[in-house]
């Protein structure tokens, strides 16, 4: 299996708007910090058990607070996303912060 492609934020708000699935892999007291629009929440500590649920063919990209999570994880990150192609949000949710890009409170 080849390890996913790192991406840059922009890129990632980009593919968002053309389809892509983001899921966010924080635990639930990270996400109070804010969240990226239409982003799934699936914690890494559940995700082996509860794999979000993805469709064939969409993109799924993966972040976390700083992209050490997402990074050291990538393999298995992969494997709960079969038949997609899986990304790796570089920098994490910080990268997307400081590239000025919108955040939602979690519901």
């Amino acid at each position: 299996m080849n390890r996913p492609k790192e991406i840059s934020a922009r890129e990632a708000a980009e593919m968002a708007r053309a389809g892509a699935q983001i899921v966010d892999i924080r635990e639930a007291a990270e996400i109070r910090s804010g969240m990226i629009p239409g982003a799934t929440h699936a914690p890494l500590s559940t995700l082996r058990f509860n794999p979000p649920s993805t469709q064939p063919g969409r993109s799924v990209i993966f972040h976390c607070k700083s992209g050490g999570r997402t990074g050291m994880n990538a393999a298995a990150l992969a494997q709960t996303a079969t038949h997609c192609e899986v990304y790796l949000l570089k920098g994490g949710i910080e990268a997307w912060r400081a590239a000025g890009l919108p955040l939602v409170q979690p519901s």
